[in-house]
C-alpha cells in the first residue's frame, strides 16, 4: 500500500474516488487498471469514507461510526468494510456492498471522537498505508465552498476531513473530481475558483481519467443512488448536456470530466467552516454541525432529523412499456438531455432499490440515460 485516499463526502463519494485512484495510480505505473471492470492489481487502494448518506438509504440522523455496524475487520489500516458487514438497524448503508463492487478497500471514518480523534485516526491510517501521500477526493467541488453558495447543501462533511488532516499534519493534496456534478457550487464558479488557485500557486494541475478509469464504477453505479459520482463517470465517458438529477438540472461540459488538483492549505483558506473547525476543535459531530450551522446556516444533523414524508411505496406498479416509461421520465425532466438513473425512477414513483429494472427498462446501461 502507499497512498491513502479519503473520499470526503461521504454518500456516493467512494464511487468517484475509486475512479480518481485507480486514474492516479494508472499516471504513475506503464500498467493501467486490470481487468475486465478496471479491477486493481495487489496493491489496491485503501479508500476511507464516512458512511452518511440520504435519508432514503439511512433513515437515522448523521454519520454512521463504528458502533453502527457488524461484521467490520479490525485492520492496521483502521476498520474494513466486508461485504459481509451490516448496518445495525434501523441504520442503512451502500458501504458494504460498495466493498463487494469496488476495486478498493474501504475504510470506516468515525467523526463520533471528536475533530481531534478523527485526525489521530486518519494519521494512525496515512502511517499504516506506507509512505505516500493522503489524498482527499470530493466529487463534484464543494470542499471548496465559501458557505454561502444559494445551492449549497452539506458543508460539514469536507470541512471535517480538511481540518481532521490539517490537525494531523500528514502530507496531504486535495483533488476536485468532476467539478461542479454534484450541484452545490455552480460549475463554473467553482472552475474560476481553481483557476485561481491554479494562478496563484504558479501551476495548472490537472488530469481527465479515461473511460477505462471509470469502468471501475460500472458495477457500482448499476444499482447506487449517487448522482454525483455518476454524473462524473459520465463526463469521463464522454457525455455533454445538462443531466437532470433529483434536484436540479447539472451541466456537464470538458471541465467535468477533469479532476482539479490543489494544496490541503490552500483549500483551508477557502473554506471557512473548515477553519472555524480548526479554531475550536469541537469534541462531538453535534458541535461541529452547530458551528457549521453558525457559519452557513445550513445544519446537516438538524435537517435529518426533523420529519419527511414517507418513501414512495414499495407497491407502485412497475412500468410495462419502456416507450411510456421515457414519456413519463421527460416530462418531468424539462429540457435536460440526459437524467440520472435516480432521478428516472423517481419519476416513476419507484423507490431507488429499483434502478436496475429501470435501467434495464431503458435498455441503458451508461451512468445517465439520454431520452431523446
Amino acid at each position: 500500500m502507499s497512498d491513502l485516499f479519503i473520499a470526503a463526502g461521504g454518500g456516493g463519494d467512494p464511487i468517484g474516488t475509486a475512479i480518481t485512484a485507480i486514474a492516479m495510480s494508472a499516471l504513475h505505473t506503464t500498467a493501467g487498471p486490470g481487468g475486465a471492470h478496471g479491477r486493481a492489481g495487489p496493491d489496491v487502494p485503501v479508500v476511507a469514507t464516512y458512511s452518511w448518506e440520504r435519508p432514503e438509504v439511512d433513515p437515522t440522523p448523521g454519520p454512521l461510526g463504528v458502533r453502527d455496524f457488524t461484521g467490520l475487520l479490525d485492520r492496521p489500516e483502521g476498520h474494513v468494510l466486508t461485504p459481509a458487514a451490516r448496518a445495525v438497524a434501523p441504520a442503512g448503508s451502500t458501504l458494504p456492498r460498495l466493498a463487494a463492487d469496488l476495486p478498493v478497500r474501504l475504510v470506516l471514518l468515525d467523526p463520533y471522537e471528536g475533530l481531534a480523534g478523527l485526525a489521530a485516526r486518519i494519521r494512525r491510517l496515512a502511517e499504516a498505508c506506507g509512505p505516500g501521500r493522503v489524498r482527499i477526493v470530493d466529487v463534484g467541488g464543494d470542499i471548496l465552498t465559501h458557505g454561502d453558495e444559494d445551492t449549497l447543501c452539506s458543508p460539514l462533511v469536507d470541512a471535517l476531513v480538511l481540518a481532521a488532516c490539517t490537525l494531523a499534519e500528514v502530507d496531504a493534496t486535495v483533488h476536485i473530481a468532476g467539478p461542479g456534478t454534484d450541484g452545490e457550487i455552480p460549475q463554473d464558479v467553482l472552475v474560476d475558483r481553481l483557476d485561481r488557485l491554479d494562478r496563484l500557486a504558479g501551476t495548472d494541475d490537472r488530469f481527465a481519467p479515461t473511460s477505462g478509469h471509470a469502468q471501475a464504477a460500472y458495477r457500482a453505479l448499476a444499482w447506487h443512488p449517487s448522482e454525483a459520482s455518476a454524473l462524473f463517470a459520465a463526463a469521463v465517458h464522454g457525455v455533454r448536456g445538462t443531466v437532470r438529477t433529483v434536484g436540479r438540472a447539472i451541466p456537464l461540459t470538458d471541465a467535468s470530466a477533469y479532476v482539479r488538483n490543489i494544496g490541503l492549505e490552500a483549500a483551508v483558506a477557502e473554506n471557512p467552516v473548515a477553519r472555524g473547525l480548526l479554531e475550536s476543535c469541537p469534541r462531538t459531530v453535534d458541535e461541529a454541525a452547530d458551528l457549521s450551522a453558525q457559519l452557513t446556516g445550513i445544519h446537516e444533523i438538524a435537517r435529518e432529523r426533523r420529519p419527511t414524508a414517507p418513501p414512495t411505496p414499495s407497491a407502485t406498479p412497475f412500468p410495462a412499456d419502456a416507450h411510456r416509461a421515457r414519456e413519463r421520465i421527460w416530462a418531468q425532466a424539462g429540457d435536460a438531455s440526459h437524467v440520472t438513473s435516480r432521478f428516472a425512477t423517481r419519476a416513476l414513483g419507484l423507490p431507488w432499490q429499483r434502478i436496475p429494472e429501470v435501467r434495464t427498462l431503458l435498455a441503458d446501461d451508461g451512468p445517465v440515460h439520454a431520452l431523446h
